[in-house]
Formats: structure tokens, C-alpha cells, sequence
């Protein structure tokens, strides 16, 4: 293999390798993201009066 070919070929895979970083860079911004809005949902959620009783008949 030439210089030139293995020049190109180690391009193309330091590319991929950078891409691949990016998108989960991405997934995991998106992740964090959805886990904060879930906390904040949760929390809005609460109602203090709801769900101290439990009846149970049989």
C-alpha cells in the first residue's frame, strides 16, 4: 500500500471515528435533557393529598 492510500484510509477512519463521537455526544445531551424534564414533571406531579388511604374490601 502507498502512502497516499494509507494517508486516505487512516483520514476516513479518524472521520468515522469523530462522527461516531458526535452523535453519541448527541444521545447523551438528548438523554440528560429528557432525564431533567422527567424530574421536573415528576415533581410538578406531587399532590400532597392524594394517595394516603388505601381500602381494600373483599
Amino acid at each position: 500500500m502507498d502512502i497516499a492510500a494509507l494517508s486516505m484510509s487512516l483520514s476516513q477512519i479518524n472521520l468515522s471515528q469523530a462522527v461516531g463521537i458526535s452523535v453519541l455526544r448527541i444521545a447523551k445531551d438528548q438523554s440528560s435533557e429528557q432525564s431533567q424534564q422527567m424530574i421536573q414533571m415528576m415533581e410538578r406531579s406531587v399532590q400532597p393529598n392524594l394517595g394516603g388511604n388505601l381500602d381494600i374490601r373483599g
